[in-house]
């Protein structure tokens, strides 16, 4: 039998310090991932699915639980984990209820793949 644990404040073993679930719960991210670009697989992740390298630079990063909406925010670096080329940049390319799709490139404004690629998610799941 499932239970369930239902309360307002979150509060630290002194009383001392509080949280409200709606912080807890709002600002707690809702997916994350280090994918590693090379095989489109992430190194570590929460709430990620897989990865997909749909060509130089461009990538989708499945959820395993959707979003609400694709009203979400995303955070979304690349880098390198053992070399240093250019510097990078990842921008949200498409965003939809189930996946992100991401695109890197250098700072000169071609696109390439980076080692790694970071997404943070922001928002409501479904």
């Amino acid at each position: 039998m499932a239970s369930e644990l239902r309360v307002d404040t979150l509060k630290d073993s002194s009383g001392s310090n509080s949280v409200g679930m709606a912080y807890v719960s709002n600002g707690s991210a809702k997916a994350w991932v280090q994918l590693l670009t090379s095989t489109a697989v992430a190194e570590d992740s929460f709430n990620i699915s897989s990865g997909t390298d749909n060509g130089t630079g461009d990538f989708t990063t499945t959820f395993s639980s959707s979003m609400n909406n694709d009203d979400y925010a995303v955070s979304a670096t690349s880098g390198f984990k053992t070399t240093v080329n250019d510097s990078t940049f990842s921008a949200t390319k498409t965003i939809s209820t189930s996946a992100v799709r991401t695109r890197t490139g250098t700072d000169g404004g071609s696109v390439n793949d980076s080692q790694l690629n970071h997404h943070i998610v922001f928002g409501d799941l479904a």
